[in-house]
């Protein structure tokens, strides 16, 4: 199965930038959807962004819409996150997911394969 390793995160400050990584390792023929989602101290895993299996379609939280940017390069098996005006509240473990054939769901059970996560720190 494909497998996820993430990359781009450290330290910014508020309104700042940032442009997160994620690198595939699959099998030739197989595509996934792929989503980012973040985990803060004292706080359950949340859903940040999604692209389905086609590229077609792509849905963002709420709390990100219109500052974060989900690409997807099929050419570079590559999916990144684009990070703009960041806040205090974006500080997380930010960790990117495939679902085989996935739709681009919100909920975090329908992601069988996960990368290892990389610290967002969000800081004066």
């Amino acid at each position: 199965q494909v497998q996820l390793v993430e990359s781009g995160g450290g330290l910014v400050q508020p309104g700042g930038s940032l442009n997160l990584s994620c690198l595939a390792s699959r099998r030739t023929g197989e595509r996934y959807a792929m989503a980012w989602f973040r985990q803060a101290p004292g706080k359950e895993r949340q859903f940040v962004a999604a692209v389905d299996w086609r590229g077609d379609n792509i849905d963002y939280a709420d709390s990100v819409k219109g500052r974060f940017t989900i690409v997807r390069d099929d050419f570079k098996n590559a999916v990144y996150l684009q990070m703009n005006s960041l806040r205090f509240e974006d500080t997380a473990v930010y960790y990117c997911a495939a679902d085989y054939y996935g739709p681009g769901t919100q909920s975090q059970r329908d992601y069988e394969v996960w990368g290892q996560g990389t610290q967002v720190t969000v800081s004066s």
